[in-house]
């Protein structure tokens, strides 16, 4: 069971429900765009479930999480580009480096602590979008990598918004089945230990340091993946998407939606794709010449009301609102039961005192 309080069987049932509205929704959607929104949905809901195993699982803050997709995105782009490898084959082994880095780096990483952490994190991906800015033999640097193949399997080729669309969605939702199996399980528990306290984890025999590094694994994994999605579905890329920036909007994504929750995860990156895209087009009619640095400011604003008011994040409160609603209901519901039992038995009494005055 997750720690938001939703049970197996429910976790199914959701499950089920988001694949026929995933599977339906380009049926009412009516342009491009909007599919083009739901693909970068998708995308963004791989690297806010990693990050939610890392940050709100295992308790480790991670400011540079968009490291790891810029490096999914460019090991693929620049092997299927410079070397013609095969575009499925370039994803896998992205996935596989981007892994090796993030052990390279977690082990180091991990004897850090709390506000080190976090800014030691801060520090490998400000040094990561520095490689891509600078080694324009490989990246194309500031212009960025051009013509990077789209994917294609079995003469079957993903040239349009429809395809990826169903592409990357269903990658997403193999993720989020993946990581309720890993939060269901005895690493789950493991990892909630740690995010617990530490100590009293080491006290009981976990292994802290295997399974912090484990997590970062497979979060770097899934960014990866995603950020390889990204470079064959826009076949370009440039260093910009990889910034600080973005880092701040995974971890908004994640703690929006809940840090303790897989669907959250899911939610927060819906809410923030589509509220960005809306802050993209309203700012500079307020503000001219605004550029995005106004919407991590909005962001931020955004993730101290939510911090406030709903610090469970919105899916877990949603949870605990609507079954805190039922139980009033249910309450309500036994006392009207109770009183109706006991007016009869009242009726029969007094009408048993009538008819012994008589």
């Amino acid at each position: 069971m997750e720690r938001n309080g939703i049970g197996k069987y429910e976790n199914y049932i959701t499950l089920g429900a988001l694949i026929v509205v995933m599977g339906s929704l380009p049926l009412l959607l009516s342009n491009s765009y909007h599919l083009s929104i739901m693909a970068f949905i998708g995308i963004n809901t791989m690297l806010a479930v990693g990050l939610c195993l890392l940050m709100g699982y295992a308790g480790q803050v991670s400011l540079g999480h968009a490291a790891f997709y810029g490096i999914g995105a460019y090991t693929s782009g620049i092997l299927t580009t410079t070397f013609k490898m095969n575009p499925w084959l370039a994803i896998g082994v992205a996935a596989v480096f981007t892994g090796v880095v993030a052990y390279v780096i977690g082990v180091p990483m991990f004897r850090l602590k709390g506000n080190n952490l976090a800014m030691g994190t801060l520090g490998f991906g400000i040094i990561v979008y520095i490689i891509f800015v600078e080694m324009r033999d490989w990246t194309g640097g500031p212009s960025g990598l051009t013509g990077i193949p789209s994917l294609s399997i079995f003469g079957f080729t993903f040239d349009n918004d429809l395809k990826y669309y169903y592409l990357i969605w269903a990658i997403a939702l193999l993720f989020l089945v993946l990581s309720l199996n890993i939060v269901n399980s005895r690493v789950g528990r493991a990892l909630r230990s740690i995010h617990g306290s530490e100590i009293a984890a080491e006290t009981l025999g976990v292994n802290t340091n295997k399974y912090k590094i484990q997590i970062l694994v497979v979060a770097a994994m899934y960014a990866s993946v995603a950020g390889s999605l990204y470079a064959h579905y826009l076949t370009f890329i440039n260093p910009q998407p990889f910034s600080f920036k973005l880092s701040i909007e995974i971890v908004v994504m994640v703690v929006i939606g809940g840090l303790s929750s897989v669907w959250g995860a899911l939610l927060g990156a819906a809410t923030t794709t589509v509220l960005s895209e809306v802050l993209r087009g309203v700012i500079p009619q307020f503000l001219k010449g605004a550029t995005g640095e106004y919407e991590i400011v909005v962001f931020g604003i955004i993730l101290m009301v939510v911090m406030i008011f709903l610090p469970e994040g919105l899916f877990s409160g949603s949870v605990r609102i609507v079954k805190s609603w039922r139980r009033e209901k249910e309450s309500k519901q036994r006392t009207v039961d109770e009183t109706a039992i006991v007016e009869p038995s009242s009726v029969v009494a007094e009408g048993h005192l009538a008819v012994e005055d008589k």
